[in-house]
């Protein structure tokens, strides 16, 4: 299959003035578009593994020739992540349903939540992720690093957070920490529940 750059499911100044248009236009029409294309370009020559889907080549990167795995690792994950990443940003959306359960059992409570997940994003050392997974039925916090995704570690993600300067750095520079802050108005509960219960 050839992967495809998913379109953004809202206008870019639709998160606004949370995370603005321009960076959003960026970030999508730009950065993810080139993860897929060099997702394809790294595939082109290995037809057996163009039939898979980007999740299931990051699920088992051992599984890939060591020409591409590198390539697929860092793109693969790249197109991911940001395809899980625009599903779940939307303002305003109240948290609720099994997700609100599962974190006050499994992660103390939404204010700790809001702390561990706070703590792992600021304090990823230079470009990656921070996610809520699920792993074995449970919630866990975990940061990864560039475009490496959960998956390839058994953990599926429901939510994470971009914290690669291209993410945030044209509306708040070195400010990674209120970028973090503002991130919790525009986590779209309704797909992380949905999400969540998938997974589980």
């Amino acid at each position: 299959m050839t992967h495809i750059l998913p379109d953004l499911p809202y206008d870019y100044n639709a998160l606004e003035p949370y995370l603005d248009a321009k960076t959003m236009e960026i970030h999508h029409d730009k950065h993810h578009r080139a993860y897929v294309d060099k997702l394809n370009a790294a595939l082109e020559k290995f037809p057996n593994f163009s039939e898979k889907s980007a999740e299931e080549l990051i699920t088992d990167l051992e599984a890939l020739p060591g020409e591409i795995k590198t390539a697929v690792r860092n793109h693969g994950g790249g197109h991911v992540n940001h395809s899980l990443f625009w599903e779940i940003l939307k303002k305003e959306v109240a948290i609720s349903g099994e997700i609100k359960k599962a974190i006050e059992s499994d992660l103390g409570g939404l204010e700790k939540f809001k702390d561990s997940f706070s703590q792992a994003a600021i304090g990823q050392f230079g470009s990656g992720w921070a996610w809520i997974v699920v792993h074995n039925g449970e919630l866990e916090i975990v940061a990864t690093a560039n475009q490496d995704s959960p998956l390839t570690d058994g953990k599926t993600p429901i939510l994470g957070i971009d914290v690669w300067e291209h993410a945030y750095y044209l509306k708040y520079q070195n400010r990674r920490t209120e970028y973090v802050e503002n991130f919790f108005n525009i986590i779209n509960w309704d797909k992380v529940n949905e999400l969540y219960l998938k997974a589980r």
